[in-house]
């Protein structure tokens, strides 16, 4: 087996390489191999939320000859997949998921009369999402016996908010305990003994971590275990042996620090998160991105508008608010990772009179679509959701691509779907949202802003080529320069399409009467997408199945998504 130097090091020359997730994965490598060590990788299932924290994991289970292919086209996965290893239990790309999991696969394991360990590693983080306490909830109900590993760096991909990093504190509030504190104190002052001021500080910080997480999970009917230092491994495999040996579930808490034995990721993990090939200073071009675009274009308008508050769901850099929350302390909420309480915090907010925009993944907003329905929706309420990430993502794979906001949202009621195509659109478009009574939802995709397209006017769409041609090409916002050179190579037509709910129907109909050839280009899941909507003759996209991980120039090429395999497919359906 690798030592745990080794997994380091190549889990850092990996990511400098490949891209990654490396500061959490550097974190839990101690954990990996511990794990690796007290449970049969092969017949135990371990569940890892969220999976960015697992590379180590798959490098102990059978996939280190393969490791340099990580985020590659058929390459190994960024997070857990069952299809690429048995070692895998689950799929674990979304956080707060692994109790509930494991939950389900012991109570599986108990109903079949089966011996294996079942064992659920989140992050502190993670374990403040509400899918986690209601899986804790149940667990006695569930299941005879669930191992947790509470890892705990207090840093998920931003620093944890909220009133979960204060709860083990109550005691500290008690009356007994600060009559005891206070006369310590008292006689410590009378007497110049001020080290005894230091011991409570000292007391109140090992009481936090002990006596107090102790009675929370003991509540649950679990027993705790810790804290465990999380990188020491002999530590650690005792305590795996004492849960793995006990009749009862048992939370092991561990302490962890993220990024650790790689310098840069322990001074900044939050930057060294999630990189791309080469570091995150690896970037050579001055283009901003559209997560850098919306932040710095909602900041202006928040300048000369009091009412507008921005919310996000533990990522304020990933969504480009780090500026925002800078600026306006005051009017900046990270919820932490709780997309439902997110939308339904904001709908508060925007019946209470101020102009709530909601930063959210496409893949997080998932998460809440019962929020967006019921408590957004239904009111009309005047919710901005500017809605990152949507379409492909490439290296994040599967769990990732934000490829479903459209085809989820378009049948909701009282929605407004934009799609900007540059940065003079997206400020066009905000600043529209912003005025609308009702909810609006802004998407957009990862990556770069390309230079002004100088199509920006009033309506649901634009015709920005050639308005007689036979064939018109309807195209999302950041599909919009892709149409454009498919239509300099066919002679057709192209209508950006600013407003995909509601969408330019009349312009529509006249082009169909007129016996135009329809054909839709979006960034989106086809099956629900823009173009079923407008009824496309032809549409591009993506298919109805999900797309694997890989670079995205590499997934466009084999699904048919060129402008090469678009203008063939069009010039072969004209003849």
């Amino acid at each position: 087996m690798m030592t745990t130097e080794e997994l380091r090091k190549t889990i850092v020359e990996t990511s400098l390489k490949r891209g990654g997730h490396l500061a959490s994965s550097l974190g839990a490598v101690e954990i990996a191999y511990s794990l690796a060590e007290v449970f049969d990788p092969m017949k135990d299932r371990v569940v890892w939320d969220v999976g960015h924290q697992a590379y180590a994991w798959k490098l102990l289970t059978g996939r280190a000859e393969r490791f340099d292919t990580l985020r590659q086209l058929d390459g190994i996965a960024p997070f857990p997949l069952p299809s690429e290893s048995a070692a895998d239990a689950a799929v674990s790309g979304h956080a707060g998921i692994s109790i509930s999991v494991a939950a389900g696969l012991a109570a599986a394991r108990d109903r079949r009369g089966g011996d294996e360990h079942v064992v659920a590693v989140i992050g502190d983080s993670a374990f403040a999402n509400g899918c986690a306490f209601e899986a804790l909830n149940n667990l006695k109900a569930s299941t005879r016996k669930l191992i947790i590993v509470l890892n705990d760096n207090e840093m998920s991909i931003s620093r944890p908010v909220g009133a979960m990093a204060r709860m083990f504190g109550r005691l500290l509030s008690s009356v007994g305990y600060n009559r005891a504190k206070s006369a310590a104190e008292s006689a410590g002052h009378r007497l110049g003994l001020t080290f005894l001021r230091e011991a409570y500080h000292r007391m109140e910080s090992r009481i936090k971590g002990l006596f107090l997480a102790n009675r929370l999970f003991e509540q649950f009917g679990v027993r705790y275990v810790g804290p465990v230092d999380g990188h020491d491994v002999a530590q650690l495999i005792a305590a795996f042996t004492v849960a793995k040996n006990d009749k009862r579930s048992v939370v092991v808490h561990v302490v962890t620090k993220k990024g650790k034995g790689y310098a840069p990721a322990e001074a900044d993990p939050e930057t060294w998160h999630g990189i791309s090939a080469g570091g995150p200073s690896a970037a050579t071009t001055n283009c901003r991105g559209w997560s850098e675009v919306f932040g710095e274009t909602l900041s202006v308008h928040a300048r000369t508008d009091e009412r507008i508050v921005a919310l996000t769901a533990g990522m304020k850099t990933g969504t480009g608010l780090a500026g925002f929350a800078k600026e306006f302390p005051t009017r900046f909420y990270d919820v932490g990772i709780a997309e439902g309480h997110l939308v339904a915090f904001a709908a508060g907010l925007a019946a209470g009179g101020m102009r709530p925009v909601v930063a959210v993944y496409s893949t997080f907003l998932q998460r809440a679509i019962d929020q967006i329905v019921h408590d957004v929706a239904i009111a009309n309420l005047p919710v901005v959701f500017c809605v990152d990430r949507a379409g492909v993502v490439g290296a994040d794979g599967v769990t990732h691509q934000g490829l479903f906001d459209y085809a989820m949202l378009k049948t909701v009621p009282n929605l407004t779907i934009v799609q900007p195509c540059d940065a003079v659109e997206f400020d066009l478009l905000l600043a529209e949202a912003l005025k609308r009574k009702g909810p609006t939802v802004i998407r957009y995709p990862r990556g770069k802003v390309g230079a002004p397209l100088n199509v920006s006017e009033d309506g649901l769409s634009v015709q920005v080529m050639n308005a007689t041609a036979a064939t018109q090409i309807w195209a999302t916002g950041d599909q919009l320069v892709k149409a454009m050179e498919v239509a300099e190579r066919t002679g057709a037509g192209v209508v950006y399409a600013r407003s995909l709910k509601p969408f330019d129907r009349g312009l529509l109909d006249r082009q169909r009467a007129d016996g135009k050839r329809i054909v839709s280009l979006e960034n989106g899941c086809l099956a629900g997408g823009f173009g079923e909507t407008i009824g496309a003759d032809l549409r591009f996209g993506w298919p109805d199945e999900f797309v694997p991980h890989g670079p995205v120039t590499a997934l466009e090429e084999r699904y048919g998504f060129t402008v090469d395999a678009i203008v063939s497919k069009i010039s072969e359906r004209r003849n």
